[in-house]
């Protein structure tokens, strides 16, 4: 089993906002290069890359957690503010205690739609138009609990949310309204039982007919079928031994094969759909506790809070190539 860097200051707050024996597997596997830092954020602004959605040019929109803005960053680094949620004084956001904006998506017309967790009325699915402007709220989630990775299901016009408190995997239409508790279960709950430590689900991703979702206190991948109703079908745990996971990214959409963020060790590890992991990115590449993966064709991107670091939030872009496993 690959040993696994631990932290020993790492902080409850923290994890919630980034928060197997390996065997080889038959066949091509995805291989990382070239990583290179391209956009380097200020941490005392409040700059810290949560999650990330793809735009068509390839550009990143990135959300940064504890400023409440969500930005544009080109290939090259180059940064475009896209909006900044209001601000909410009397902000309790269970975990944190502050407001702040974590999940991201981004439909083809250009909208995206952020979570945000204040503790207040204002937590919730927020809208912002494309190419920019006055984000709105179009669904109220419970102010107890912290709505995390989203997801948005075009063909079924509705959005998925990973709440890391309440352990539920919320439903909400796409055009805003009611949200449903659309699966739950022990696998979603936290695993800790002080207050400040609860970080269930976390990310999510919709791949393959399913909802992924990742559990950072459990440190599992867990997929999720969706009926051909619509409805969550029984919960299923695809890897174990993910410390301090956080967000990921499919490597292509004909495999189960996944890229994820292990915020606590500064790790991205590859994870195969046999649940078996390798770690193909570290510290030394220019991880600083990172949050979110996608990949798009040969490129993929990271963020990287530094949320225990405290040292060089940035984005970093890596070359994805296959190589041959005997």
């Amino acid at each position: 089993m690959p040993r696994l860097p631990r932290s020993a200051g790492i902080t409850a707050a923290a994890l919630a906002l980034g928060l197997l024996a390996t065997a080889p597997a038959a066949g091509d596997e995805p291989a990382l290069s070239a990583p290179r830092v391209v956009a380097h954020f200020d941490l005392a602004k409040g700059e810290t890359p949560e999650n990330i959605a793809l735009e068509p040019d390839g550009s990143a929109d990135l959300t940064f957690s504890t400023a409440r803005q969500v930005v544009n960053v080109t290939r090259e680094g180059r940064e475009r503010l896209l909006a900044t949620l209001p601000a909410v004084p009397d902000a309790s956001t269970p975990v944190v205690g502050r407001a702040v904006v974590l999940g991201i998506a981004r439909a083809e017309n250009g909208t995206l739609y952020v979570t945000y967790a204040t503790g207040t009325r204002a937590t919730g699915i927020w809208r912002i138009p494309a190419r920019g402007g006055k984000p709105r709220q179009i669904a109220q989630l419970p102010a107890n609990g912290f709505p995390n990775g989203l997801a948005l299901d075009e063909r079924r016009g509705v959005l998925y949310v990973a709440d890391s408190v309440l352990g539920t995997v919320w439903r909400v239409p796409r055009a805003g309204g009611k949200p449903t508790a659309w699966a739950q279960g022990a696998a979603l709950e936290p695993r800790n039982a002080r207050p400040a430590a609860k970080v269930g689900a976390n990310g999510l991703r919709l791949h393959r007919d399913a909802v992924w979702v990742s559990n950072t206190n459990a440190g599992t991948l867990l997929r999720i079928p969706v009926g051909e109703d619509g409805s969550a079908c029984a919960i299923q745990t695809r890897a174990t031994g993910l410390y301090a996971l956080d967000d990921f990214g499919f490597v292509d959409r004909h495999r189960d094969t996944a890229l994820v963020a292990l915020t606590g060790g500064n790790e991205v590890a590859l994870v195969r759909p046999d649940g078996t992991h390798q770690v193909v990115l570290d510290r030394q590449d220019g991880l600083s506790n990172p949050t979110a993966v996608t990949v798009r064709g040969r490129t993929a991107y990271v963020t990287s809070a530094a949320y225990f670091t405290q040292k060089d939030p940035n984005l970093l872009l890596a070359h994805v190539s296959r190589r041959t496993r005997g």
